[in-house]
């Protein structure tokens, strides 16, 4: 197996959620951004983890034995990402629920496919993650969420139907995520029939926005749609509001968090997102989020917690069925499966993607975001 060897390596944290892990359980890893700019993220895909080996486990773990929950890092860092894989495979893991980033979960799952181990993550959607795998025969690599090109042909099509004839901004922070999304919003957009007036690059990281924002009111846009995180989108939302200009800003999934309204404040007013329709008013969800809620402090399960918790979920029921935690067997089972899940029934493609998934637009007011 190739070793990503490095300051990577060194960086990349590794926590085991249980202590060392008991030879007699089964080791199991979420990995995603626990640190950096994209960690309130990281701490969603953790907690609804955490929460899943918990309830897992509760009721007797997995073909006997119990879970132990290795918990890595990888920053959003492509390659922080291959050092996290590395360790995690080096704790003889069977699943891992990862990356968040598309841009981590790429290069990750080159590692996991050698080592023979089943990748599931809950918040990757640049078609390339699956696609690759499948040209290459891989059959290692799944997803509990839905892919760009689902979402950019909603986000597409509300574009082209409700800004007929106006300008808009097609903005993109060059990572596999962001540039990905944004790329599939345009197609779907002028395939019906609007063209972009504008189509920058901005740098992932990057604070000051004013000569993007100055080059936009000059153009007299109308709409920006950002493809990227939070962070980024939140300062362009601010400060463009800061200096008057009152384009309407749509993003996507990465806005789903509640971080994105702390570095906006009230400019973040009326920011239109994509998202899945809301996981955590799912009927098989109740129980789980009342249990998040009934924590103290009370945690929120939003964005992608219980498109985590439904990753093992997914793996576990798969191994029950399969009798096994081998790769080979884990993958058919998924495949011939309709599982049972927190954010509703999913099934797989061929390819690992889910089939039929659907996407709806949010609004922020006062704070807080809702299904239009």
């Amino acid at each position: 197996m190739k070793r990503f060897i490095g300051t990577a390596v060194v960086a990349a944290t590794l926590a085991l959620g249980a202590g060392l892990a008991d030879a007699q359980n089964t080791p199991i890893a979420v990995v995603g951004p626990i640190t950096g700019s994209n960690a309130a993220l990281g701490e969603q895909m953790k907690r609804g983890a955490e929460m899943a080996v918990a309830d897992i486990n509760a009721k007797g773990g997995v073909l006997g034995k119990k879970l132990d929950l290795i918990i890595a890092d990888d920053a959003c860092d492509p390659k922080q990402a291959v050092a996290a894989a590395n360790q995690v495979i080096d704790k003889k893991v069977v699943f891992v629920a990862g990356h968040y980033c598309s841009s981590s979960s790429i290069p990750a799952s080159a590692v996991y496919n050698e080592a023979g181990v089943l990748q599931m993550t809950p918040a990757s959607t640049n078609p390339a993650l699956t696609d690759d795998a499948a040209k290459k025969g891989w059959i290692n690599v799944f997803r509990s969420c839905g892919r760009d090109d689902a979402q950019g042909a909603v986000a597409g099509k509300y574009l082209a139907d409700h800004y007929k004839g106006k300008k808009v901004a097609v903005v993109h922070d060059k990572t596999a995520y962001g540039k990905g999304i944004a790329d599939e919003t345009m197609k779907a957009m002028n395939k019906a029939g609007l063209r972009e007036t504008m189509y920058e690059a901005i740098t992932q990281g990057d604070k000051d926005f004013t000569a993007l924002i100055s080059k936009m009111k000059q153009e007299n846009i109308d709409v920006i749609y950002f493809g990227g995180y939070q962070t980024e989108g939140g300062l362009i939302v601010r400060q463009a509001r800061d200096q008057g200009f009152k384009a309407q800003f749509i993003g996507a999934d990465a806005l789903v968090t509640e971080e994105f309204w702390k570095i906006t404040g009230p400019p973040g007013e009326g920011t239109l997102m994509t998202f899945p329709p809301d996981p955590r008013k799912v009927p098989a969800a109740k129980t789980v989020v009342d249990k998040f809620m009934a924590e103290k402090p009370p945690y929120n399960p939003e964005g992608y917690t219980l498109y985590t918790y439904a990753a093992i979920q997914a793996f576990a029921a798969a191994a029950d069925k399969a009798k096994s935690v081998k790769l080979d067997d884990l993958s058919k089972a998924l495949h011939s499966m309709t599982i049972e899940t927190v954010v509703g029934p999913l099934t797989w493609d061929k390819k690992g993607d889910v089939t039929d998934p659907k996407y709806v637009f949010y609004i922020w007011k006062n704070g807080t975001y809702a299904e239009m």
